[in-house]
Parts: structure tokens; sequence; C-alpha cells
């Protein structure tokens, strides 16, 4: 009864965990407390080595850098995140036999949590613990947003820590919390409703998808620029976006959640 409780008492703590209190706690934590989280950088940044070596599942991290060698997309810092990003996702879901850290049991989610920050943190010239400190920051956001909506759900959870990354991206970019705040109302703005259709290798396009659209939110929020109050589901506070983006999780999306495992079954 005892544990019972107490894990009760600890998902309640996460319902409640604001991205403020996220913000103020990598802003203020030693660097010694946190230093663990770049175990995050190593091993999936070696997941998208390993990716980047061989095709793995759509190879799609693949089908960008051979857009690169042609000339269709230029090597710029978003293509640099979206390649680095989807070559992890390419291996991890095509069965490399290379270990990745996750988030919230997930890892697709520590991946889109953790190497568009690497990534930005790399073309900063970010030091270990400015790494640490957005790192944290992300995955702390990613589980803030995730533990108000069910474990399982048809929403793709990438799409969720994606926007911890854009909190990672802004706030290495910034270090200002209404930008953070920005980025993850744009973001709520943009992807709300991408479906998760179960494991597989389709997975690393929708980490492509999410990814870019954390890039493009961050720079938008750096030019102050947000959805409104008036556009769609999202409102001026960014806990109120998060919890109505939620709530379509909880309540509406249970039965997509099943059509589309009916989907699935009749095929």
């Amino acid at each position: 009864l005892a544990n019972k409780q107490n894990t009760v008492t600890q998902q309640e703590a996460l319902e409640t965990f604001s991205l403020v209190e996220a913000f103020n706690f990598i802003s203020e934590v030693d660097f010694a407390d946190i230093e663990f989280i770049l175990e995050a950088a190593r091993l999936n940044s070696a997941l998208a080595n390993e990716g980047k070596s061989k095709k793995y599942g759509l190879n799609i991290n693949g089908t960008f850098s051979d857009a690169v060698k042609k000339g269709l997309l230029s090597i710029d810092l978003l293509s640099k995140v979206i390649i680095n990003t989807v070559a992890a996702s390419d291996a991890r879901m095509g069965g490399a036999p290379v270990v990745a850290m996750s988030n919230f049991g997930s890892g697709n989610q520590g991946i889109a949590a953790t190497m568009p920050v690497v990534t930005v943190a790399e073309h900063l010239n970010a030091d270990e613990e400015t790494l640490a400190r957005a790192l944290a920051l992300s995955h702390l956001t990613a589980i803030s947003i995730h533990s108000r909506y069910t474990r399982l759900s048809a929403l793709c959870a990438a799409s969720t820590a994606a926007m911890g990354a854009a909190a990672g991206m802004a706030w290495l970019f910034t270090r200002d919390m209404e930008t953070i705040n920005t980025a993850i109302i744009n973001m709520v703005s943009d992807i709300t409703g991408m479906i998760c259709d179960g494991a597989s290798n389709s997975c690393a396009m929708k980490v492509s998808s999410v990814v870019s659209s954390a890039f493009k939110a961050v720079l938008m929020a750096m030019q102050n620029s947000c959805a409104s109050s008036n556009d769609g589901i999202v409102c001026a506070d960014v806990e109120q976006t998060i919890n109505n983006l939620c709530r379509l999780v909880v309540k509406p999306m249970a039965y997509t959640d099943k059509e589309i495992i009916n989907i699935m079954v009749a095929k």
C-alpha cells in the first residue's frame, strides 16, 4: 500500500510539473548533479553515427544527405539537425545493435529530445555544462508534457519529445523562458494530431517532421512570432496550451486509437 501511495504521489507530482519549474531547475542545479545526462548525448550520437554508416529502415537520413550532395538541399543547421536526429531513428527502428537513451520509456522519444539539442550545441561550440543543462531542460520538458496524457495513445509521442528539443534549442540560443514558451506554443499549433500507428521504420519519417517543426518553432519564437490565442487550440499561456493538447489525447483520440488498431488488424 505504501508503495502504491508513493507511486500515485510521484505521478501527481509529474502531472503538475511545469515548464518554468524545469527552467528554474536547470538554471540553478549544480552541474555535477545533472552531468549524467551527457550519457544521452554520447549514446544517441553513437546511434546516429551507426545510422549514417549503412542503410537502416527507410534510410531517411540517407535521402536528406543525398539531396545535399545533389544540391537540392543545403547543409545548413536545420539540415544537420534533421539528418543527425533521423539517422539515429533510422538505426533504432531498423534494428541496429546499438543502445539508445530513452525518454519516458521510448528510444525514439529519447532521440528526438536529444539529437537536435546536441547538434545545436555543437554549432554554438557549447561546453559540456551548457549542453547538460540544455539536455536536462529538453528531457524534463518532454516528461512534463507526456506525463499529462496516457502512456499509450494515438498521438505520436515523438512530437511531444520534440517539444522538449524545442525548449532545449531555444535555451541554447537565448536563455529566455518566454522564447521557450513561445516555441512550444508554436509547435502545438503546428503538429498536433500526428498519429501513432505502431513502431515501424516509418517512425523515422515522423521524427524528421517533428524536429523540423521544433527548429521552425524556435526560429519564429526568436522573432517574437507566436500563434495567437485566436488560432486553434493554443492559448497565450503555455501550460494551458499543453493541457489542451493533452485533453485531445486523453478524450477523443482514444477513439482514434481504436480505429487505427482496427485498420491495422484488417490489413
